[in-house]
């Protein structure tokens, strides 16, 4: 068996995903995962988590695929789709296989938080069993952009 790391696409303090204000992800409707709390600085880039190929592409969120058919989603802020793009800058398309620390995005906390939005990010294994993540950062801690976060056993 494998284990997938999953790092960090921003710098931040780690939260577990019940303080995600959206019940989508506080209840994990669509997967387990854990979530960070970006540090707040004018311009951040959001990175790939891990290797894949981008699958869902927005600007205010993406998945990867991964070669043996697990998917990973990250979600910059809550309810930032009602931005419609404005203030997020795509770097990839659709289609585009990426590595772990590529840049997917660049956003604003300062701008998303200023609009009373949240700007928390989640990171989510899609359709995963809670039982196969390992955190490997203590909830509060903070991390660096690109610093592990989750370990996903897998096939």
């Amino acid at each position: 068996m494998s284990v997938l790391r999953l790092t960090s696409p921003v710098p931040g303090v780690v939260r577990p995903l019940a303080d995600v204000p959206d019940p989508v992800f506080a209840e994990q409707m669509v997967g387990p995962g854990v979530a960070v709390e970006p540090d707040r600085t004018g311009r951040q880039d959001v990175l790939a988590p891990c290797d894949g190929v981008v699958g869902a592409l927005h600007p205010h969120a993406f998945a990867l695929e991964l070669d043996d058919g697990r998917a990973v989603l990250v979600h910059v802020g809550i309810d930032t789709v009602t931005l419609a793009g404005l203030g997020f800058d795509l770097h990839v398309e659709r289609g585009r296989r990426v590595r772990a620390g590529d840049r997917v995005l660049s956003w604003s906390p300062v701008d998303v938080a200023a609009a009373g939005l949240s700007t928390v990010c989640p990171v989510i294994a899609l359709q995963a069993d809670a039982a196969d993540l390992t955190s490997l950062v203590a909830h509060g801690a903070h991390v660096a952009a690109g610093h592990d976060l989750l370990g996903w056993a897998g096939p």
